[in-house]
Order: C-alpha cells, then sequence, then structure tokens
C-alpha cells in the first residue's frame, strides 16, 4: 500500500513538476506610447489572452519615454518579446536576432493634423517655425514628421511634449501646437481637424521573440496572436492597438526599416554578415 501511494505521490510531483516546466513568465517590450502605469492597463488584457492561449505568463517592461527606450534598445535590454513599430523591429532583428512572429494587420501611417484650415491649405510650408507636437525621438512619428522637411534651415519646431498620441490632439485644440503628428487610426477619431500631409505606409507593427525564446513558444504566441480577432474579447484589446488582428509577416518584409533611425543619436549600422 505504501508502495502504491509513494508512486502516486511520485507520479503526481513529476506532473507537477513537468507543468512547472512548460508554465514559464516572459517578458513583453512596449513602445511608451502611454506612461508605464497606464501601458500596463492598456496591454494586460492582450497578456492575460495570450496566457489563456499558450499556459504562459506574460509580463511588460515598459519605460519612461522614447529616450530610455532607445537607449535600452541600443543596449540590448534583456527581453523576451517586443511589439514596436518597423523601425525597433528591424534594429532589433538585425542586432540582437529577434524574429518577427505576426503583424497588425493595418500597416502604419502617420498623418500631420491641423484645427485651421486655412494652414491646411496652405501645405508643409505653413508650419515652418510652428509648433508640431510628437511623441518624441526616436518614435516613427517624430521620425516621419521630421522627414517632411529636408531643408535644414526651413523647420518647424518639433515639440516631443506629448505623452500619449492623443496628448498631441488636446495640445492642437488648446492652442499650444498648431500641428500633431498622429497615426492614422487616433487621426480618424477627430474628423474635426484637418490633415496636411501623410507619411507613406509601412509594415505594420509586430510582436517579436527573442533568440532564447523556445521554438515551440513562439509557435504558441504566433498561433495566439493570428487568431487574436476570432476571440469574443478581442475588441477591446485590439481597439487599444489600433487594430483589427495579426497577419503573418513575410520574409524580409521588415529588412531597411531600421535605417529611419540613422538620423538619431547613437545609432550604429548593423555588422554586416560574412
Amino acid at each position: 500500500m505504501r508502495h502504491i501511494v509513494a508512486s502516486g505521490l511520485l507520479a503526481l510531483g513529476l506532473a507537477s513538476a513537468t507543468w512547472q516546466a512548460r508554465a514559464d513568465t516572459y517578458t513583453v517590450t512596449v513602445e511608451p506610447s502611454y506612461p508605464p502605469d497606464q501601458a500596463a492597463e492598456v496591454y494586460q488584457p492582450l497578456f492575460d489572452y495570450l496566457g489563456k492561449e499558450t499556459g504562459h505568463t506574460f509580463k511588460i517592461l515598459a519605460t519612461r519615454n522614447y529616450h530610455f527606450y532607445w537607449r535600452d534598445l541600443r543596449q540590448s535590454r534583456p527581453t523576451d518579446f517586443a511589439f514596436e513599430e518597423a523601425h525597433f523591429t528591424d534594429y532589433r532583428a538585425k542586432r540582437a536576432g529577434f524574429e518577427p512572429l505576426a503583424k497588425k494587420t493595418e500597416r502604419a501611417v502617420f498623418v500631420l493634423l491641423v484645427s485651421d484650415p486655412e494652414l491646411a491649405d496652405a501645405g508643409l510650408n505653413a508650419l515652418v517655425g510652428r509648433r508640431i507636437v510628437s511623441m518624441p525621438a526616436p518614435s516613427m512619428g517624430f521620425a516621419l514628421a521630421a522627414e517632411m522637411y529636408k531643408n535644414p534651415i526651413a523647420q518647424p519646431e518639433i515639440r516631443s511634449e506629448a505623452s500619449t498620441w492623443r496628448d498631441g490632439v488636446e495640445m492642437v485644440f488648446s492652442g499650444d501646437a498648431e500641428a500633431a503628428m498622429v497615426p492614422v487610426h487616433i487621426a480618424d477619431q477627430y474628423p474635426n481637424l484637418v490633415e496636411v500631409s501623410r507619411s507613406k505606409d509601412y509594415p505594420g507593427a509586430a510582436f517579436s521573440a527573442g533568440p532564447t525564446v523556445p521554438d515551440e513558444v513562439k509557435a504558441a504566441v504566433k498561433a495566439a496572436l493570428l487568431k487574436l480577432s476570432d476571440d469574443p474579447s478581442a475588441f477591446e484589446i485590439l481597439a487599444e492597438l489600433g487594430a483589427t488582428g495579426f497577419v503573418e509577416v513575410a520574409e524580409g518584409e521588415y529588412d531597411g526599416q531600421e535605417k529611419m533611425l540613422a538620423a538619431f543619436f547613437g545609432y550604429r549600422p548593423p555588422q554586416s554578415v560574412e
């Protein structure tokens, strides 16, 4: 009898140990497009969903602003996953061996908005010397706003005072800025603002996995993301992300996007592979 009980306890212990070995905790780095506390609230439903689908736990790694985000990226701060725009995705892939698993269905487009229709009619030159608000460098919005003005002596004042993309819109309404550079899904929510210009489109933000993540975990996360839009609770998650779902990443789709970062302090070209 004792032998049977002992065998049962051993089997139970082995099963428990196997489950614990399989149920791991992974960190996910996200862009500082929200303050850290707000980012945790925004992304928790997504992480809860991934946990439900994969059996693992996902914890956010959030930084205070894009200055620290860029520093951590250059210094290869350890993280298991990252969810970020195309230029950061490519940078991380080329230097830290990250693999894009899935991307937002929508391509990334940024729109320059004003409240004054006359400014919009006058075009980009009308904003030279005026205040454009964006999330700080090297966010994609800041980089693309800077690219709109090629003449070094005819520049707007690009201010990086917003702590969320919506903050930029509010600063236009309050008169603290003449224009705001925001993602198109934010711009679409403010029909009373007028578009001056918009960027070309880029691959949507991608969910990438680091080289230390087991292949079976990568596969589980990818599968969960690709079917997210089928989940009854997905609307809230996707609405916050400005997406309708996630789709496959084509091979080489993000190649070259990291060059957008070349104008920013601390950038170094990736080492060539012999």
